[in-house]
C-alpha cells in the first residue's frame, strides 16, 4: 500500500502518524510547500511544492505509483485535487470540488441550509453592496460578519469580541466587500464545539466532539487565530454539553450528507467537520468544513484503536457502515506553542528545542528544517498532545511537556485547565435556566 499525504502542518503529521501505526506496513509519500521534520521522518520519499499545484502533484502521485491519498488542509480540496486524483486513477480521502464548495463557499452552504431546511442555519443575508448591508446590520443589531471565501480561520469576527459595536461591524463589512461577497448573520451565544466525521458517502462515522480555542491570549482575550488549542473528554460529548445536544449536531452533520447528494449529484467521501454553537435552544451551525481541524485532529486521532489504513479504505470503498470504528476511552488535551507575537508580528526563523516531552505527543507544524535544527516561519509551531483518562491528567501531561519546550515560543496555559472548564458549564447552566 503506497500512500500519499497532501500537506505539511500539524493536521497533515498526526494523519501521517495514524497511517504510519497500521498493521499494514504501508509506504509514505508527502507534497508539502516546506519540509515538515515530523512528516520527512515517516515518509519514503517527499516532494517540497505547493499543494494546490494540482498538475505537479498528479505527476508525482504517477510516478510513485500512489495508491490513495489523504488530502489534509483545505486549499487544495478548493483546487480541485480530489477530482484530478481520483481521474488519475487514485483513490482519494477528501471530498471532490462540488461537495468540498461547503467550507470554501459560505455564502453558497447558508443558502444550501436553507434550500434543503437543515436545522441550525441562524438567520442571515448576503451582500455584495455596502448600502443594504449596513441596513441588514442596523436591523439585526448583533451580528458576525464572514468573507464567503477562505480565511485560514481568521476572517470571520463577531460584535461583542473583535467588533465593539455596529460602527465597527459596518467598517468591517466595507472593508470585506472589497473583495467579494460578505455573509452577515445573527450573532450567536452559546459555547462552540466541533464535531467531525468519516464520510463515505451515505455512512457517517463520528469522532468524540472537541472545543477549541481560537483566541490567542488566556481568558479568551486577544485577536483570532487558527486555533491555540483543543480538548477532548473521556466520552462523546463535552463537560457542559447533554447527549441530546450531540444527538442533534449528528442528526444535522447527516442531513446534511443527504442533501449534498441531492444537490452535487456527488457522494462526499473524506472528512466532514462540523463547527457548533450550542445555544439555548440547542446547537446552531457556525460552519462546516471539508477536512479535519486543526488542532483538532490531534485530540482525536491518537486515540483511535480501530487501524487507520482499514478506515480510509473503508471510506473510498463505501463500506464504512460496515467497519465498526473504535475509540480508547480516553481524555486528550492539546495545546500549541506558537512564536512570540503571534498571530499579528509574529517572529521567524527562530530556532525550537524539543527535548524530554514525558509521555506527551508531539506533532509539528508550521516550521522548516535546516541544518538539522528546527526554526518557525510565523505561524502556530508545535502541537503537544497529552492523552489520559481524565481532561485534568492530560492537560498535566501536554503543559509539562510545554515547559521542556525550548525557543521565542508562547502558548496558552488555560486550555483544559478545571478553571476554564468550570467556566464553560456555568456558562451553559445561565444559558439554559
Amino acid at each position: 500500500m503506497r500512500i500519499l499525504i497532501i500537506g505539511g502542518g500539524g493536521r497533515e503529521h498526526v494523519i501521517a502518524a495514524g497511517i504510519k501505526s497500521s498493521k499494514h506496513n504501508p509506504s509514505i509519500y508527502a507534497v508539502m510547500a516546506k519540509k515538515n521534520p515530523g512528516i520527512a521522518v515517516l515518509c519514503e520519499d517527499f516532494l517540497l511544492e505547493k499543494e494546490t499545484d494540482v498538475e505537479k502533484v498528479i505527476g508525482y502521485a504517477k510516478s510513485r505509483n500512489i495508491d490513495i491519498a489523504f488530502v489534509g488542509p483545505e486549499a487544495p480540496l478548493a483546487a480541485g485535487i480530489s477530482d484530478a486524483l481520483w481521474e488519475a486513477g487514485i483513490s482519494v480521502i477528501g471530498p471532490k470540488k462540488t461537495c468540498a464548495i461547503i467550507e470554501f463557499d459560505k455564502a453558497w452552504t447558508r443558502n444550501f441550509m436553507k434550500k434543503y431546511g437543515i436545522e441550525g442555519c441562524p438567520t442571515y443575508k448576503i451582500f455584495t453592496e455596502e448600502g443594504p448591508a449596513h441596513a441588514f446590520i442596523e436591523k439585526l443589531g448583533d451580528v458576525a460578519v464572514k468573507p464567503s471565501g477562505l480565511t485560514g480561520g481568521k476572517g470571520v469576527k463577531v460584535m461583542g469580541d473583535q467588533l465593539p459595536d455596529i460602527e465597527a461591524a459596518k467598517t468591517y463589512t466595507s472593508m470585506l466587500l472589497e473583495k467579494g461577497s460578505v455573509v452577515i448573520e445573527e450573532r450567536l451565544i452559546g459555547e462552540e464545539f466541533t464535531l467531525q466525521a468519516l464520510v463515505d458517502g451515505k455512512s457517517l462515522v463520528f469522532f468524540p466532539a472537541v472545543q477549541d480555542h481560537k483566541r490567542a491570549y488566556e481568558g479568551d482575550l486577544g485577536p483570532n487565530t487558527g486555533g491555540m488549542g483543543s480538548y477532548t473528554d473521556a466520552e462523546e460529548i463535552l463537560p457542559f454539553m447533554l447527549s441530546e445536544d450531540l444527538d442533534k449536531a449528528k442528526q444535522i452533520m447527516k442531513s446534511t450528507v443527504k442533501a449534498l447528494y441531492e444537490e452535487t449529484k456527488t457522494e462526499y467521501m473524506g472528512i466532514l467537520y462540523g463547527q457548533f454553537i450550542l445555544t439555548s435552544s440547542g446547537p446552531k451551525v457556525v460552519e462546516f468544513n471539508a477536512r479535519f481541524g486543526d488542532p483538532e485532529a490531534m485530540n482525536i486521532i491518537p486515540i483511535i484503536e480501530t487501524d487507520f489504513v482499514e478506515i480510509m479504505l473503508a471510506v473510498v470503498k463505501g463500506t464504512l457502515g460496515k467497519l465498526p470504528v473504535k475509540f480508547s476511552r480516553k481524555a486528550t488535551v492539546c495545546k500549541y506553542a506558537v512564536p512570540a507575537g503571534y498571530p499579528d508580528n509574529p517572529e521567524k526563523d527562530s530556532e525550537v528545542i524539543v527535548e524530554d516531552l514525558g509521555e506527551a505527543l508531539v506533532y509539528y507544524a508550521s516550521v522548516y528544517e535546516k541544518g538539522g535544527k528546527i526554526y518557525t516561519t510565523g505561524s502556530r509551531a508545535v502541537a503537544i498532545v497529552g492523552c489520559a483518562e481524565t481532561i485534568d491528567a492530560a492537560e498535566k501531561i501536554a503543559q509539562n511537556a510545554l515547559e521542556n519546550i525550548r525557543g521565542n515560543l508562547f502558548f496558552r496555559k488555560d486550555i483544559g485547565t478545571a478553571a476554564l472548564i468550570q467556566k464553560r458549564i456555568d456558562h451553559m447552566k445561565e444559558l439554559r435556566s
